[in-house]
């Protein structure tokens, strides 16, 4: 069993940057691809970032590619996205994610086996 605790979320001005973390617990956390979801009101979660286990290759959402950064910690179990320049349209809950072992990473939300509880991010206009 995974545990995901994100933090790091909230209120930030257009043009800002906030870092989100997301702490594992449980095993194997080096051997699992990670990623980040978010979900804005009224709209379906979607993918933002997420970062393979085994190089720590990234991939990015077309919307944050540039302003956003996957990172992972292993020694630490923790995951990170670090987001600059901000604008409104990022506002959403922000969800970490753990595939199973050995699985490469993905877009889609159904390879992914763990969740988090989720932290807001608000950016104001």
């Amino acid at each position: 069993q995974v545990q995901l605790v994100e933090s790091g979320g909230g209120l930030v001005q257009v043009g800002g940057s906030l870092r989100l973390s997301c702490a594992a617990s449980g095993r194997a956390f080096s051997s699992r691809a990670m990623g980040w979801f978010r979900q804005a009101p009224g709209k379906e979660r979607e993918f933002v970032a997420a970062i393979g286990w085994s190089i720590g290759t990234t991939y990015y959402a077309d919307s944050v590619k540039g302003r956003f950064t996957i990172s992972r910690d292993n020694a630490k179990n923790t995951v990170y996205l670090e987001m600059n320049s901000l604008k409104p349209e990022d506002t959403a809950v922000y969800y970490c994610a753990a595939t199973s072992r050995n699985r490469s990473y993905s877009t889609k939300e159904s390879d992914y086996t763990y969740w988090g509880q989720g932290t807001q991010v608000t950016v104001s206009a």
